[in-house]
């Protein structure tokens, strides 16, 4: 269906270049006359009421993420009816625009809007979120750091509004394109999330001799490693405690974080946030001179680098000598482990990292606690083929999950063109809007939307739009 959309018979021109030319029988109007901008403030704070601020809304869906419990506030809020447009005037290029369905407050960085006879709710927000409708205002900001829109720039702009009948079929086919496109996500978002298992599971298998990497196949004799999280391990392979094959060292900060303390051309400076696990780190946006570095400790390339304080096992590695905050324990190996196995084997650690963590107000995992856990040693030469295997393996699972990611991309904007065009006039909905089938339930689409919040935004597939299309035949 989405393949076969034709434009209309015959368009105008808009006068507005984020419209372009339009249906001919459309009227284009200033939106401050299709729609009531409400400024009724209230300080009263009713804990039944709906509160919605500007983080509880998820940019360019719509979906409002609310937190758990009551929410006190003590300033001025404005009240909207359910129906009302909120759009987020601060930053507007974040796009976060909502269509409640029952009555409450918000924050003053929302302007309200109420539709008046010319237009549907439904239609002014699905308009109203499109991607030129955004550029358009955010183009008008004012302020460098807190760009806002202003009522006067938004009031004004040319609004395109067919035939309320129309209006009607617009929204009902984009709300069913966007079903499907979901569905189609969903689909590639478990892909995504089998892949990562998978890899997960080959790197444990491997480094804990659960399979001999150079037949393929278990090796010939095991025996008990007396760990848990090991269980058998090969017969000749050795079992032995971090502490006994690495060195770790606890990162710091420099006593008082004075401006002599960093350099821009100096040692970087790591904190949990640059921890990539596999991938390595980010590059910190900090570096510490020589002296001060000196002071906290300076990691040799190489070393695998892990958190012990909050998020307890998070791991990556130090591609270049470098410092670490207090948060980060890192770990480098003798000679009985290469650098690489190491970082296959920290992979694998971070729930025996959690297992030995003190859980008061925050996990705490300290470097003696790190260096009681138990890992295998394998001989050198088959470190050395598990480590050639495991980079072969995981660079293949690692290619799907980037050209997974890039496909995402391609669809989300494959939906905001589809959305623009439509709402905009690029293309006539209506023949096909009015053969389209049910919605789901409100079960289904429950059950949907929250399996989608769960999983994430992540998105694989090769000929996503076609794959749209062939769930109709």
């Amino acid at each position: 269906m989405i393949d076969g959309l034709k434009p209309y018979p015959a368009y105008k021109d808009s006068g507005m270049e984020w419209l372009g030319q339009v249906p001919e029988h459309w009227e284009v109007r200033r939106l401050k006359v299709a729609v009531a901008h409400i400024n009724e403030q209230t300080n009263a704070n009713n804990p039944d009421a709906l509160y919605i601020a500007l983080e509880h809304v998820e940019s360019w869906t719509g979906r409002l993420r609310l937190p758990s419990g009551d929410i006190q506030f003590d300033s001025q809020v404005k009240r909207f009816r359910a129906g009302d447009v909120l759009f987020g005037k601060l930053r507007p290029y974040l796009a976060k625009v909502v269509r409640p369905e029952q009555s409450g407050v918000c924050v003053g960085e929302f302007f309200v809007l109420r539709a008046k006879s010319v237009v549907s709710p439904h239609y002014l927000e699905v308009v109203l979120r499109s991607v030129r409708a955004i550029d358009f205002v955010n183009s008008s900001t004012y302020g460098a750091k807190m760009p806002r829109a202003d009522w006067t720039f938004v009031g004004a702009m040319l609004f395109p509004l067919p035939p309320i009948p129309e209006q009607t079929a617009i929204v009902r086919f984009l709300d069913w394109a966007d079903w499907r496109i979901r569905r189609v996500i969903r689909a590639r978002q478990r892909r995504i999330k089998l892949l990562e298992e998978y890899k997960q599971a080959l790197i444990h298998q491997a480094v804990t001799g659960k399979i001999d990497v150079r037949t393929g196949r278990p090796y010939p004799a095991y025996k008990p490693s007396g760990v848990e999280w090991l269980g058998d391990v090969p017969a000749h392979w050795e079992v032995r405690r971090l502490k006994h094959v690495a060195h770790i060292h606890t990162g710091g900060t420099p006593a008082g974080l004075l401006d002599e303390a960093f350099d821009e051309n100096g040692i970087p400076w790591v904190k949990p946030d640059h921890l990539l696990a596999d991938k390595g780190l980010l590059d910190p946006d900090r570096r510490l001179s020589i002296k001060a570095a000196q002071s906290i400790g300076i990691i040799k390339r190489g070393s695998l680098l892990v958190c012990g304080i909050g998020s307890v096992g998070k791991v990556g590695f130090a591609p270049y000598d470098l410092c670490t905050n207090q948060q980060i324990n890192a770990i480098t190996f003798s000679r009985a482990i290469f650098e690489r196995f190491g970082h296959f084997l920290g992979l694998c650690l971070a729930q025996e990292f959690v297992k030995r963590s003190n859980k008061v107000t925050i996990a705490i995992c300290n470097k003696s606690q790190m260096g009681e856990v138990s890992i295998c040693v394998p001989p050198l030469n088959q470190q050395t083929a598990i480590v050639e295997y495991l980079d072969a393996q995981t660079a293949k699972i690692d290619a799907a999950i980037s050209a997974t990611r890039h496909a995402i991309e391609l669809l989300r904007e494959y939906r905001e063109r589809l959305i623009a065009d439509v709402v905009t006039g690029k293309v006539d909905v209506r023949e096909v809007a009015a053969q389209l089938p049910e919605e789901p339930d409100e079960e289904d689409a429950s059950w949907m939307d929250n399996e989608e919040r769960a999983q994430g935004e992540t998105l694989n597939g090769e000929d996503d739009h076609a794959a749209i299309s062939e769930e109709d035949e």
